[in-house]
């Protein structure tokens, strides 16, 4: 069977302030006026990370946007939401987050066979010196596509 997928929303930040080591896919646990929302693309990951408590993934700061056609069976728009993974995963993420430094990001957000998924990395902060060679190396390359596009 094929997986169908398709992407909402991409935390584009989170690879330039974080060095993601592993990456998990995970299920959402949801409202259904939050999965109407969430195929209406109105979320917000960009201020959001995974916290374990007592032996559960939670995603807190995770901004679901309230579904205009549901007047008042709609859902709060910051709740925390629990996040499907396996045990030994989850025992592992443990393990890793003990570690001084390492925290989980939200890659992205998106649809597969229906369901919606979330891609957490585990990462660890840049510095800001690391922050300003990704700069440079990201400008020096658009550089030489450009010159390469001009003399081709």
């Amino acid at each position: 069977m094929a997986e169908h997928i398709k992407e909402i929303i991409r935390n584009k930040k989170a690879r330039f302030n974080y060095e993601i080591l592993e990456t998990f896919e995970a299920g959402i646990v949801l409202k259904g006026t939050e999965v109407k929302s969430l195929r209406q693309k109105k979320v917000s990951i960009q201020e959001a990370y995974a916290r374990i408590v007592d032996g559960e993934v939670y995603i807190v700061g995770l901004t679901i946007s309230h579904y205009l056609q549901a007047n008042r069976f709609n859902h709060e728009p910051d709740r925390e939401r629990k996040l499907l993974l396996h045990r030994q995963e989850i025992k592992r993420l443990i393990g890793k987050l003990k570690e001084k430094g390492y925290t989980l990001v939200p890659l992205r957000l998106y649809f597969k066979n229906g369901r919606a998924k979330i891609e957490i990395g585990l990462g660890r902060g840049k510095a800001k010196y690391d922050k300003r060679e990704a700069i440079k190396k990201r400008d020096s390359a658009r550089d030489m596509a450009r010159d390469l596009k001009r003399y081709t």
